[in-house]
């Protein structure tokens, strides 16, 4: 039966068509992340099965490369400046999932993202933060496949100083033969 986005069962939203959805927004992809070596033996990405499982992501530049503004939410940074910086974050893991499945039409659903805001005493707005990741993830792939479970949560630091990381779990369309 068809869904709501127009596409067959089973099929999703291509890496081509998610870049005219983020073009639309004044957005786009950046280069996979480039870790600096030495700093993880984890894969960003793994795929098991129909699971993949997110490593956690920090802001990137177009570059791949982490980007600021670093430091704390509530202090260093406003919300407004912590929800960019988690659009960024966002983005980064969209361009490493796309990688690893060889194209975002590969997506069958995102289960799970996981927001983790570096955050002054007194902080707790956490949710708002990820809010504009959630509407970005549904307005690009549709509410069957873009909707998603979600926890967002204060931590003392992050890696590089960044102020927010996110990591997700998604389950994916299997390849045939694997």
């Amino acid at each position: 039966m068809p869904r709501a986005t127009g596409l067959p069962e089973g099929s999703g939203v291509s890496t081509a068509e998610v870049g005219e959805r983020l073009k639309a927004r004044a957005l786009a992809l950046p280069r996979p992340w480039r870790v600096p070596a030495g700093v993880t033996s984890a894969r960003l990405i793994r795929v098991v099965g129909d699971q993949v499982f997110a490593s956690g992501h920090v802001p990137l530049g177009d570059d791949g490369e982490p980007v600021g503004p670093a430091g704390v939410v509530g202090a260093d940074l406003d919300l407004a400046a912590a929800q960019q910086a988690a659009l960024r974050a966002a983005l980064g893991l969209l361009a490493d999932i796309d990688v690893a499945l060889g194209d975002l039409s590969r997506i069958r659903g995102w289960c799970l993202l996981r927001g983790m805001v570096r955050a002054a005493p007194g902080f707790t707005d956490f949710p708002a933060v990820f809010n504009p990741v959630s509407q970005l993830l549904v307005g690009l792939f549709g509410e069957e496949i873009g909707a998603h479970s979600r926890v967002a949560f204060g931590v003392a630091g992050l890696p590089w100083n960044m102020p927010v990381e996110i990591e997700a779990q998604l389950v994916r369309v299997p390849q045939a033969g694997r």
